[in-house]
C-alpha cells in the first residue's frame, strides 16, 4: 500500500519556516513538534528566503543572539578569570 502524500497549505508552510528563523527552533524540532519530515522545513525555509518572504540573513533571529550571547559571556568570564589571578599576583607582591 503506498503511503498517500500530505500536501499543505501556504500558510502553514509559512509558519513553519518562521518557526526556524524567527523562533530559533531547530528543523528537527519544528518537525517533531509539527509532525511534518524536518527535510520538508528545510525546503520551505529556502523557498521563502528566496521569495522574499524570510529575510535571506538570519543575523538578528533569537537562535543567532543567544550564540552570539553565549560567545561573549564566555569571553568575559575568560577575563574575569585572569583579572582575578593578577589580582592574586600583585596582592602577594605589597603583602
Amino acid at each position: 500500500m503506498a503511503k498517500k502524500k500530505r500536501s499543505y497549505d501556504s500558510d502553514f508552510k509559512l509558519q513553519a519556516a518562521k518557526l526556524v528563523t524567527d523562533s530559533g527552533y531547530s528543523y528537527a524540532e519544528a518537525g517533531d513538534r509539527l509532525g511534518v519530515p524536518s527535510s520538508s522545513i528545510v525546503g520551505w525555509v529556502k523557498k521563502y528566503k528566496k521569495s522574499g518572504y524570510l529575510p535571506e540573513s538570519s543575523e538578528g533571529s533569537p537562535a543567532n543572539e543567544l550564540k552570539t550571547l553565549r560567545k561573549e559571556l564566555k569571553q568575559v568570564k575568560l577575563e574575569n578569570e585572569i583579572l582575578k589571578k593578577a589580582t592574586v599576583y600583585f596582592a602577594r607582591d605589597t603583602l
